[in-house]
């Protein structure tokens, strides 16, 4: 009698499961592929705004009207099937089986963290395609229980800010905005499931476009998902609770202000252009003498009392001996000293291989109250979900990237593991001020 070893039990298993597994992730590319060339003849819906279904219905030769039944089906009910839209004629849902489709990119991976926090993973483009990471985070507030989702807008991120894990994957290419608003309708799927059409409500409270990439530099795609957020018949979000973040691309700021009243965060993180030029190389381009004066331009508001534009909000991500000194909240309330803003103190998330350290909660305490005496606004946002890796600066994904960005990075790490091996503990990826 021959006896198998547990241990070569174990791994026939293993790989027993590895090759199912395979193929069945093969077996959902092809279906995938498939259902695209089905599909490359027409017309997602989800991701049309008001005016741009308007102008679909109208040349299907139906009324103007029929946009707004259909994104309040789409976006407040979360149907997906025109059998379901009654209030459609039958011979007109029959032909847009034929001409348009209502598709969200496909989840393949959700987790729900024991604080509330909800991160999904999705898979856009054809085949195989990319993963990109949305994340929900639930707060109570004075409204009541708030619900932010933070949203990706790119598949990785074309910049390289030192601090995120998003910028070591490199970058794709740029979100739809199906793939966009789509992060959206899933997450307010996500509390409705159970719950009857006729009964269902939006969930979502606030967007933050924090996500995956620099909004933008998607700008387009990013805006029009953006007004389905704030159209009345479909998310009718306030505009006062849709935030749009960015490092500091300075003309599409002014070019934002043209197009849409939405809050603006600028991701700062240091008070000087020295320091700033390494944690946020965008800043070579743009540096702070022209950001500052163009985040005071986005909020002046012509006399429109109802603005989303009150203030700016800043983002400083905390990082231990690099950032958070008394030097650098001196340096940081001469540079704001002129423009009406709301800074967000962010304690850091360590990634594998990050060169950085949180700092302390002392630390940070410290530089809050030196800001806070100051006469600003000034808050420590609390970390949520990083059991599942869903807090600020975690967001990974998949990236298949045309920078080789995330190559020269690995190729940093062997660097600094075989430097640590060879008792030389020169810590090459770390960026101080």
């Amino acid at each position: 009698m021959h006896i198998e070893s547990p241990d070569l039990l174990a791994q026939a298993e293993h790989i027993s499961l590895s090759l199912a597994e395979q193929e069945q992730s093969a077996v959902a590319a092809c279906a995938s592929e498939l259902s695209a060339q089905s599909k490359s003849h027409q017309t997602n819906l989800l991701g049309l705004s008001r005016p741009e279904m308007e102008q679909f219905f109208e040349a299907m030769g139906e009324k103007k009207f029929r946009a707004t039944q259909v994104l309040k089906w789409i976006h407040q009910f979360g149907v997906t099937d025109f059998d379901q839209m009654t209030n459609l004629a039958g011979k007109l849902r029959e032909k847009l089986k034929t001409v348009a489709y209502i598709q969200a990119p496909e989840v393949v991976h959700k987790n729900f963290s024991k604080d509330g926090t909800r991160k999904w993973v999705f898979r856009v483009g054809d085949g195989a395609g990319s993963l990109v990471e949305t994340v929900l985070i639930p707060a109570d507030d004075k409204t009541g229980a708030r619900k932010t989702l933070c949203i990706s807008s790119q598949v990785g991120c074309a910049l390289d800010c030192s601090f995120c894990s998003t910028g070591k994957q490199g970058f794709q290419r740029d979100l739809t905005t199906a793939e966009i608003i789509g992060q959206l309708w899933v997450a307010n799927q996500s509390y409705m499931e159970d719950v009857p059409v006729g009964e269902r409500t939006r969930t979502v409270t606030n967007v933050v476009m924090m996500g995956m990439g620099e909004p933008l530099l998607n700008f387009e795609p990013v805006v029009s998902a953006m007004r389905l957020m704030l159209d009345d018949f479909a998310y009718g979000m306030s505009k006062r609770r849709v935030t749009l973040s960015t490092s500091g691309i300075v003309p599409m700021i002014d070019k934002l202000a043209e197009e849409i009243d939405v809050a603006l965060a600028i991701s700062l993180h240091a008070p000087n252009d020295e320091l700033r030029n390494e944690l946020v190389p965008i800043n070579k381009k743009y540096p702070l003498a022209e950001l500052i004066p163009a985040a005071r331009r986005y909020i002046s508001t012509d006399g429109v009392i109802d603005s989303a534009r009150k203030h700016v909000t800043i983002e400083y991500v905390m990082l231990e001996g690099v950032n958070d000194q008394p030097e650098h909240a001196k340096q940081l309330i001469q540079l704001l000293r002129d423009l009406p803003s709301k800074i967000n103190l962010i304690p850091f998330n360590p990634f594998p291989h990050a060169p950085y350290g949180r700092s302390s909660r002392n630390r940070i305490m410290a530089f809050q109250k030196q800001l806070s005496d100051a006469g600003f606004v000034c808050t420590v946002r609390t970390t949520r979900g990083d059991d599942i890796d869903a807090a600020c600066g975690q967001l990974v994904g998949q990236v298949a990237d045309r920078t080789r960005r995330a190559e020269r990075w690995q190729k940093k790490v062997l660097q600094q593991q075989g430097a640590s091996k060879n008792g030389n503990h020169t810590e090459i990826l770390r960026t101080r001020g």
